[in-house]
């Protein structure tokens, strides 16, 4: 694997993470200044955050640590996309790369996606929120 794509896989780990957080972080200054408060070393530029979630650059182990101790995530799992109850397996993979064939889906599937589908997208949008805090943890505690 290319520095390039360990770096962008980075980038969507922590993307993930954040998303996952009590506080929601959208920018990459707000990145820089909620980490700054928490980093005992030295502190990180606007900049370097920008690099960070757009997978440009990957911080330092000490940053990765400061990262995912205030993230509540395991330092593999932000670090290489395992966490050490699943070393050896796959890096995170979206939901969608995970359905090969629609047509395999079962009866309660379907019925599933056809109340998703009927409800106004504002609650489309909460469910499938939901759905993906429920993934998220899945894969960063395969064990919940």
């Amino acid at each position: 694997m290319s520095k390039v794509d360990e770096k962008q896989e980075f980038a969507t780990r922590l993307k993930l993470a954040l998303k996952r957080s009590r506080k929601k972080i959208e920018t990459a200054s707000e990145l820089a200044l909620q980490f700054n408060l928490r980093h005992p070393n030295q502190s990180i530029s606007q900049q370097a955050a920008h690099k960070w979630l757009s997978g440009k650059s990957r911080p330092t182990r000490d940053k990765i640590e400061t990262l995912a101790k205030w993230l509540d995530v395991p330092v593999e799992w932000l670090r290489y996309g395992v966490s050490s109850s699943r070393r050896g397996y796959a890096m995170f993979e979206p939901a969608h790369s995970l359905i090969e064939n629609p047509a395999t889906l079962s009866a309660d599937e379907l019925k599933l996606l056809t109340q998703l589908r009927s409800m106004p997208e504002h609650r489309r949008q909460l469910i499938l929120e939901i759905a993906e805090q429920f993934f998220i943890d899945g894969h960063i505690w395969p064990s919940a």
